[in-house]
C-alpha cells in the first residue's frame, strides 16, 4: 500500500516497469536447460524379475531347464504334467538322486549351482545345467514348489519357494523316490507377458515338441508328457537299445522308415575334431517343414548355418525342394565349444563351425546321391459325388470287363452290405410303420442334395484376418480317418435320442447326431460368414421377454420369487449389450434386431432345414452371457459356436412320444356311475390321450428323423471336417465290426 504522495506513485510505477523489462528478457521455461538424470541403483527385485523374464522366456523354457536338471540327477523316468499350455501349472517328475535336505535353503537362489565352483570349469562342463539362474527365475515369475527324497531316507520333504527364498521350513511328507517340481501361475505378475501366451495349444505343441526331441537323442530314459487330466500321453516313450527305435516311437513307423544314417568323424588333422552321427530323411520322404533334431555333447540346441546348409542339399538333390527330417549328435572337445552365450543356452557357439558344417553337409549329399536310385509314390483315391439316387439294380448298366479278366472274389468277411447312395434296407423300413401325420413337405433326397450342392462354401469370404485364422485351425486340425469315415458312411438309422447308426465299410458305429450337428452348424457358420440367406421371424420377439424366459427355464425353484429382481436386471443388461452389437450381428452374422430390441431374423446355415425355435431364448441368452465381445477372433468364434449350437439338431421339447414316451400325453378324466345312487354315485378315472400335443410331438420327431437322414448326413459329407477330438469325446463308437461277427458265427 502507498500513502498515495507523488513520489511514492512515481517509485512504483519505476519499479512495476523493471519488473516487465525483467519478464521479457528472461528466457521461456521450454528452452531451460535440463539436469543429466540420476544412476540410480535398482532394487534386486526389479533386477531378478527383469532376469527372469529373459531366463524363461515361455513355458516352454521352464520345461526345457527342468528336464534338463532331471538328466543331470541321472534319471531314468521323467513324467510331464502341463495344464493350459503350462501357464497355470508345469509338473516335472524324475526318479532321480533327489536334493539333500541341508541345500533346500539355498536351492532357488540365484548363481547357486552343483554344477561348477569356479569359473574356469565352464570349459570342461558334462551336465545340461550351469548357470544357477533357471529355478531362481521360476520363483521370481511363479510359485514353485519342490518334493524331494534322497536315497536312505525315511521320508522327503516338501517346501515352496516365493522370489528365490524358501515361503517356511522344509516339512517332512511321503516321497516317492527322486524329485518333483511344480511351477503354478507362471507369468502371473507379468500381465503383458502372460497376455501374449493365451494360447495353450501352441504352447503345449513346443512343450510336446521338446520332449519329442529329448526322447529320441535320451534313449536310456523314459518320457512321459500328458494334459493335467487326460488319461493318455501325448509322449510316451520307453527305453530302446537303439536311437532308431526310439524315433519310430515317436514320430511313427512311416519317418522311421524313410530315414537313412550318416556318420562323419575328423581328427585333429583336419583343423577340426569332431564325431557326428545321426540320420537324414531318403527320397521317399514328405513333409511341409524341416524337423532338424541337433545335440551338440548331448545338449539339445539349435544352428541356423547348419540347417540352412542342408535344406540347399535337399533343395538341389530332390525335386520340390523337398523338406527333410534331421537327426544329428555331434560330440567334439568340450574346450571348442562356448555354451554361454544365450540366457536359455539354446544356442552355442562352435571352433572352427564352417569347416565343420562343410563337412556335414558333403556327407549329407553324397548319402543321398547314393540312395536316389528309387523312389515311392502313394495312390491318390479319386472321390465321386453322386448327385442322385442311384437307379434300381435292373436298370444299372454293368460295366465289362476286359477280355480275359474275371470279376475279382470277395471274402465273405469282407462284404458290406449296404451302399451310401442306396435308402433301401435301412433300419426304420424293418420297424414300425411311421405316424400318419408325417409332414407333406418332405421332398426327394436327389433334389435336397442338389439344392445343398447349391449353396457350397462360398468363394468370396469376409476379408478378416481373424475369420481366416479360425478357418485355417479348421482346415489343418481335422481328423483323416474320421473324414473318411464321414464321407463314405452309410446312414442306417436313429438308436435312440441322440445317437444314429451308421455303416463305414464292415463296422458298425454309434454317431452322436448332437454333437456332429454343432461342430458342422459351427463350421458352416464360419465359412458363410457374411453371407447368409436370412429366415424372416413371422412375429418378431421381443429380446428382453426372450432371456428373461430363458433364465426363468433355467432356474432351478421357479416357486422362489425372490431372484425375480435379479432375472430382469440381468435380462436388461443382456438386452442393452446385444443392442449394442445390432450392426456386427446383422452384418456379419444376418441375425438383425429392430431398434426397438426386437429380434426378426435368422440366417439360414444350411438349406432346407429350421431350427427349433423353441431355443431361440436359450441361444439369445448364450450370446450374451458366452460371448467374448471385446476381442474379435474370440468373438467371432463364440457367436459361431452359440449359432452352431442353437442349430444343432437336438432332441425336440416335446418327448418321443414313441415307447414308454407316451405315457407324457395321458390324463385322467373324471367319470360318474350310476350304479349306486344312493352314495351319490362312484367316480371313475379313466385314461385319455391328448391328441393334439401328441400330434404336435410325433410331428416334431418324425420331422428331426427327416432332416438327420437326407439333410445332415448329406450336408456332412459335402462339408464337414471332424475336428481328432470327436476320436476319443465319444462321438463315434464303434459297436459291430463284420470280421469279428463272422468269426464268431463261424465258430458256431
Amino acid at each position: 500500500m502507498t500513502d498515495g504522495s507523488p513520489l511514492a506513485v512515481a517509485m512504483e510505477e519505476e519499479e512495476s516497469t523493471a519488473m516487465a523489462m525483467e519478464v521479457e528478457e528472461s528466457p521461456s521455461p521450454s528452452i531451460a536447460p535440463r539436469d543429466p538424470p540420476k544412476i540410480q541403483r535398482l532394487e534386486e527385485s526389479v533386477v531378478n524379475r527383469i532376469a527372469a523374464g529373459e531366463v524363461i522366456q515361455r513355458p516352454v523354457s521352464a520345461v526345457k531347464e527342468l528336464v534338463e536338471n532331471s538328466l543331470d540327477a541321472d534319471s531314468t523316468s521323467i513324467s510331464v504334467t502341463v495344464k493350459d499350455g503350462g501357464l497355470k501349472l508345469i509338473q516335472v517328475s524324475d526318479d532321480g538322486h533327489g536334493i539333500r535336505r541341508e541345500d533346500l535353503p539355498i536351492l532357488c537362489e540365484r548363481h547357486t549351482t552343483s554344477k561348477l565352483s569356479k569359473y574356469e570349469d565352464l570349459f570342461s562342463l558334462s551336465s545340461m545345467g550351469f548357470r544357477g539362474e533357471a529355478l531362481a527365475s521360476m520363483t521370481y515369475v511363479a510359485h514353485v514348489t519342490v518334493t524331494t527324497i534322497t536315497k536312505g531316507q525315511i521320508h522327503g520333504h516338501r517346501v515352496s519357494y516365493r522370489d528365490g527364498v524358501m515361503e517356511h521350513e522344509p516339512k517332512a511328507c511321503a516321497a516317492v523316490k527322486g524329485t518333483q517340481i511344480m511351477v503354478e501361475n507362471l507369468f502371473y505378475n507379468m500381465i503383458a507377458r502372460r497376455k501374449t501366451l493365451q494360447n495353450s495349444a501352441d504352447d503345449y505343441g513346443k512343450i510336446v515338441d521338446l520332449l519329442s526331441r529329448m526322447a529320441i537323442h535320451h534313449n536310456n530314459v523314459s518320457f512321459s508328457c500328458r494334459k493335467h487330466g487326460a488319461v493318455k500321453a501325448d509322449v510316451h516313450s520307453v527305453v530302446s537299445s537303439s536311437r532308431l527305435d526310439s524315433i519310430r516311437s515317436v514320430y511313427g513307423v512311416s519317418v522311421a522308415k524313410s530315414l537313412i544314417k550318416v556318420e562323419v568323424s575328423s581328427g585333429e588333422s583336419s583343423g577340426c575334431a569332431f564325431d557326428m552321427e545321426g540320420f537324414v530323411s531318403n527320397s521317399n520322404y514328405v513333409a511341409k517343414k524341416t524337423i532338424l533334431v541337433l545335440f551338440i555333447n548331448d545338449r539339445l540346441v539349435e544352428c541356423s548355418a547348419l540347417k540352412r546348409a542342408v535344406e540347399i542339399v535337399y533343395a538341389a538333390t530332390l525335386p520340390k525342394a523337398s523338406k527333410p527330417f534331421v537327426y544329428m549328435s555331434i560330440n567334439l572337445p568340450r574346450e571348442h565349444v562356448d555354451i554361454n552365450i544365450h540366457p536359455t543356452k539354446k544356442e552355442v557357439s562352435l571352433l572352427n563351425q564352417e569347416i565343420m558344417i562343410d563337412m556335414i553337409q558333403s556327407e549329407v549329399e553324397l548319402k543321398l546321391r547314393n540312395t536316389n536310385d528309387t523312389r515311392t509314390f502313394q495312390e491318390q483315391k479319386v472321390e465321386y459325388i453322386q448327385s442322385t439316387l442311384k437307379s434300381s439294380k435292373s436298370d444299372t448298366p454293368v460295366s465289362p470287363l476286359p477280355s480275359g479278366q474275371k470279376t475279382p472274389k470277395v471274402p465273405v468277411h469282407k462284404m458290406v452290405r449296404t451302399d451310401s447312395s442306396d435308402p433301401a434296407g435301412r433300419l426304420h423300413a424293418f420297424l414300425q410303420p411311421k405316424p400318419h401325420n408325417l409332414p407333406d413337405t418332405v421332398s426327394s433326397l436327389s433334389a435336397v442334395r442338389s439344392s445343398i450342392r447349391q449353396r457350397r462354401n462360398p468363394k468370396e469370404t469376409a476379408d478378416l484376418s481373424s475369420v481366416q485364422e479360425l478357418l485355417s485351425g479348421i482346415d489343418s486340425c481335422y481328423h483323416p480317418g474320421l473324414l473318411e469315415t464321414v464321407r463314405n458312411c452309410t446312414y442306417v438309422g436313429m438308436a435312440d435320442d441322440v445317437f444314429a447308426l451308421v455303416q463305414y465299410q464292415t463296422h458298425l458305429y454309434l454317431a452322436n447326431v448332437v454333437n456332429l450337428s454343432k461342430e458342422l452348424m459351427y463350421q458352416q457358420t464360419l465359412r458363410r460368414f457374411a453371407h447368409f440367406n436370412a429366415i424372416q421371424l413371422s412375429d418378431p420377439a421381443p429380446l428382453s421377454e426372450l432371456i428373461l424366459l430363458a433364465l426363468q427355464e433355467e432356474d432351478l425353484d421357479p416357486e422362489n420369487n425372490e431372484k425375480d429382481h435379479l432375472k430382469e436386471r440381468i435380462a436388461e443388461m443382456n438386452t442393452e449389450l446385444l443392442m449394442e452389437k445390432v450392426e456386427m450381428l446383422e452384418e456379419y452374422f444376418s441375425v438383425f434386431i429392430d431398434s426397438d430390441g426386437n429380434l426378426s431374423r435368422l440366417p439360414v446355415i444350411l438349406d432346407q432345414y429350421t431350427p427349433d425355435m423353441d431355443r431361440v431364448p436359450e441361444f439369445l441368452l448364450c450370446l450374451g452371457n458366452d460371448v467374448e465381445w471385446e476381442d474379435e477372433k474370440a468373438c467371432f468364434q463364440g457367436v459361431s459356436a452359440a449359432i452352431g449350437n442353437f442349430y444343432a439338431m437336438h432332441p425336440p421339447l416335446l418327448p418321443n412320444p414313441s415307447g414308454d414316451g407316451v405315457r407324457f400325453y395321458t390324463k385322467t378324466n373324471e367319470k360318474s356311475s350310476q350304479e349306486n345312487p344312493a352314495l351319490g354315485g362312484n367316480v371313475e378315472m379313466e385314461s385319455v390321450l391328448d391328441q393334439d400335443l401328441l400330434s404336435d410331438a410325433e410331428t416334431a420327431w418324425a420331422q428331426r428323423e427327416w432332416s438327420i437322414q437326407h439333410v445332415l448326413f448329406p450336408s456332412m459329407r459335402l462339408f464337414l471336417k471332424p475336428p481328432a477330438s470327436m476320436a476319443s469325446n465319444g462321438t463315434f463308437v464303434k459297436v459291430a465290426s463284420l470280421e469279428k461277427l463272422y468269426k464268431i458265427f463261424e465258430r458256431c
